[in-house]
């Protein structure tokens, strides 16, 4: 019989995983963790999507509430700016299930009107923005 330096090798190899003894999984979590890697991303995942909740979505719903009750008190003679900033003074609204429609005197000597999309206000001058 021959024995070589990686025969000896091998056989000392097998011997000790033979010997060792097989730990049983101890810790189930540990297991748990490895078969899951996302497991452990689920929290911060969820709370960046309340944080985006709360500093993003609410107030923008807010702030359209605000805005569609601002048109839908547009009324005559009130002062509004345009979102091509055109500034002006509300002759007409006329309400239709598809949006308002408001006519807008912008000059004063010739009368000359606009006609434009209630969404095309951008918003309505105060008493204070008036005399300014």
């Amino acid at each position: 019989m021959e024995f070589t330096s990686w025969g000896l090798l091998a056989q000392a190899e097998t011997a000790a995983t033979a010997e060792a003894p097989k730990a049983p999984a101890a810790d189930g979590a540990a297991a748990e963790q490895s078969a899951s890697p996302f497991g452990s991303l689920l929290v911060p995942i969820s709370l960046i999507m309340v944080l985006f909740y709360f500093v993003i979505l609410r107030p923008q719903k807010a702030k359209d509430q605000q805005f569609k009750s601002l048109l839908d008190s547009l009324k005559e003679t009130d002062r509004v700016v345009t979102i091509g900033g055109i500034h002006g003074i509300v002759t007409n609204v006329q309400r239709n299930p598809d949006g308002a429609i408001v006519t807008i005197r912008v000059d004063e000597s010739t009368g000359a009107k606009i006609r434009v999309g209630a969404s095309a206000i951008a918003r309505v001058l105060t008493d204070e923005e008036k005399s300014a």
